[in-house]
């Protein structure tokens, strides 16, 4: 069963970032992982690197720095829960090339972000830096909006009651389904298998392609696992990410998982197109793994 031993929180203080917090320790304390926090500094400067700066410009950035240190110290000391310990580092640099380069160098299971809110119905997160992380992130990305029953700064842990697992049935998927499976295990929640066949084939009826797509849904769960918890299958015709967003908001979902096919730039364009949607418009905070 796939565990999360070391998780990543990357830390902005923002609003968004402490509800990303939220999480991330809710699933340290399930898993009993190690806990990481990041806050990074950008140099104004740094797209200058041949040129020399006055000391006041370094002066300034040492004071930054220690400002950001203290704001990182109270932001643990506000909002880390009673029996976690995490560790935590100010650094500087390049924003998602240093969590990036984090998570490889500290074998980071999970990398969980805030991202801040919606920028209308066609303009996606292109050029932001939790879309950069995503697109080149080794592990999964836990990517946490603000919904609107927000809940951040309770004291109770995050619960996952529902969880959508999104498959097109792509090879090596099975990947991503591990996780739903063990976040499924570890809280108790009812799984959800979903696929959305957006051309709908006039060949056959909806009850025949239904039977046909639920098979394959339940197919997919090891057998082991099949008489265990509360796993259900679903067909939805249309726009997939359409289709995934209106299911999971009528189900009143707590985790969408996604899974993202390689890197090259076909992958690129559909994940664009369906997974980005998901995230933007979504109930609810959505888990992406690359396969």
């Amino acid at each position: 069963m796939v565990r999360f031993e070391r998780i990543l929180c990357p830390l902005d203080f923002s609003e968004f970032s402490a509800r990303a917090y939220d999480y991330a320790q809710s699933l340290a304390a399930r898993y009993k992982s190690r806990l990481y926090l990041q806050h990074i500094i950008e140099p104004a400067f740094s797209a200058y690197p041949g040129v020399e700066f006055p000391d006041s410009i370094g002066q300034v950035y040492r004071e930054i720095r220690l400002h950001a240190e203290d704001a990182l110290k109270e932001f643990v000391k506000k909002h880390t829960r009673e029996g976690l310990h995490p560790q935590w580092s100010v650094e500087d640099g390049h924003i998602p090339a240093m969590i990036l380069g984090f998570a490889e160098k500290e074998q980071i299971d999970l990398i969980v972000m805030g991202t801040h809110g919606r920028r209308g119905l066609d303009h996606l997160l292109l050029g932001s830096v939790t879309e950069k992380v995503l697109r080149k992130s080794r592990c999964p990305v836990l990517v946490v909006g603000r919904p609107a029953n927000d809940r951040t700064g309770t004291a109770e842990p995050i619960q996952l009651r529902k969880i959508f697992y999104c498959t097109d049935f792509s090879q090596n998927s099975e990947r991503a389904l591990g996780y739903a499976l063990s976040l499924a295990e570890e809280f108790g929640a009812q799984l959800t298998l979903l696929h959305v066949v957006e051309d709908f084939p006039l060949s056959k009826d909806l009850s025949t392609l239904t039977a046909e797509i639920v098979s394959q849904l339940e197919a997919m769960v090891p057998s082991d696992v099949r008489g265990k918890g509360k796993i259900r299958s679903r067909l939805r015709v249309g726009k997939p990410h359409e289709e995934i967003i209106r299911e999971a908001a009528e189900n009143a979902a707590d985790l969408i998982i996604v899974a993202v096919r390689g890197r090259h730039l076909l992958d690129l364009a559909l994940f664009g197109s369906t997974t980005h949607r998901v995230i933007q418009r979504g109930p609810c905070p959505v888990l992406v793994v690359h396969i």
